[in-house]
């Protein structure tokens, strides 16, 4: 960068600070989008233009905004370690809602989500995986698409996929994409973020136990639902394709 002028360094830099972001590189990405700031601010003191002068100012507020989603996904990365984190839940266990166990790993680094789930057919187990789209729209304000992978329901097809279509329409209004695919081979029970987490669960989404009436606690909030004995198994890598 020799000879470069603030704003020419300023787009070199922050032209990798968004590939390491794409690469899920958070650590990486933070440093580079930070160093970047700095020359567009240097930039904007020595600039005469008014227009370019707000131009910069504007992409420097969108650029410490993404900075600061790359240190919060880097400080998760450094907390929760890259190595198998379990989670034993025993059998009438509370306190294991999905926003307790996947609420963590959600941030503004998450756009896309694969559901790989053989069973999401049943009334219950739609509406659990419901309740899971619902936490992901709260929380992963960047979320662009949901692939669920499950297998058809033999008993009643027609309305399961009716069901999720239902969910499709609704994730839509949200900007989200809802992608089902069928197959009739499927075993794994496994949730993928784009962002690096991997979490395996060996009862899928249906861990809970039946709520004890639609006017007990558990009905609606999962927090205080009884779980049937599994174990959580969470994981990181650099990317999830």
């Amino acid at each position: 960068m020799s000879g470069a002028g603030p704003e020419a360094a300023a787009v070199q830099v922050l032209t990798r600070a968004v590939q390491l972001d794409n690469e899920k590189k958070f650590a990486e990405a933070l440093a580079c989008y930070e160093q970047g700031i700095r020359l567009l601010l240097q930039a904007a003191k020595e600039v005469q233009d008014d227009s370019k002068r707000t131009h910069f100012r504007k992409k420097t507020e969108e650029y410490l905004s993404r900075a600061e989603a790359m240190k919060e996904a880097a400080d998760k990365q450094r907390t929760i370690g890259r190595n198998h984190k379990q989670i034993q839940i025993d059998a009438g266990a509370i306190g294991y809602s999905y926003e307790a166990i996947f609420g963590p790993l959600i941030d503004k680094t998450l756009s896309c989500v694969v559901v790989e789930d053989a069973y999401i057919r049943s009334t219950h187990q739609i509406y659990n995986f419901l309740q899971f789209c619902e936490l992901l729209v709260h929380k992963a304000e960047c979320l662009k698409s949901i692939t669920l992978q499950t297998t058809r329901d033999p008993a009643d097809h027609k309305t399961q996929h009716s069901r999720l279509e239902e969910i499709r329409q609704s994730l839509w209004k949200h900007n989200i994409t809802l992608t089902v695919e069928y197959s009739d081979t499927i075993h794994d029970r496994e949730i993928r973020f784009d962002s690096g987490w991997i979490i395996k669960i060996g009862r899928g989404l249906d861990y809970f136990k039946k709520a004890e009436g639609r006017f007990s606690l558990g009905w609606s909030d999962y927090h205080f639902r009884q779980c049937h004995q599994t174990t959580i198994d969470i994981f990181h890598q650099q990317s999830v394709k």
